[in-house]
């Protein structure tokens, strides 16, 4: 191998190893080193967002009151939340139950037609299956 290639190698190489070493080893932080500090604390920020939602709560409540609607509350928010989440998981089940049931029907037509019987319909189906 080339000489400089070597002496290049073990310059970067050495050079990397002490940046990573003083990282390690130095006392401090970075932020110390640059006199970086938080414009504000974790505390002033928690406060500054209950501020908004509050803020928000009323300026939502206002226009309610306006258009002669209730108030909203947590309490009233936090249902309706939970009525949409369990409609939605509603509506979700009766898809795949929905295309279970085609699947279902789609698989048992095919093994129908393979033994040469007539393909069943969606709700001969239904009744065998549910016992309706």
């Amino acid at each position: 191998m080339d000489p400089l290639v070597i002496t290049m190698v073990v310059l970067f190489g050495g050079l990397f190893i002490g940046v990573i070493l003083l990282g390690i080893f130095y006392p401090g932080s970075g932020a110390d080193q640059v006199d970086w500090r938080p414009t504000r604390s974790a505390e002033v920020e928690y406060e500054n967002d209950i501020d908004d939602l509050a803020q928000m709560t009323e300026a939502v409540n206002r226009r309610r009151r306006a258009r002669g609607e209730a108030e909203l509350t947590e309490t009233g928010l936090r249902a309706e939340v939970q009525a949409d989440l369990a409609a939605t998981a509603a509506r979700r089940e009766d898809a795949l139950a929905e295309e279970d049931i085609e699947q279902m029907l789609e698989l048992k037509n095919a093994r129908r037609a393979k033994k040469g019987l007539p393909p069943l319909t969606r709700e001969q189906l239904e009744h065998r299956v549910l016992g309706e």
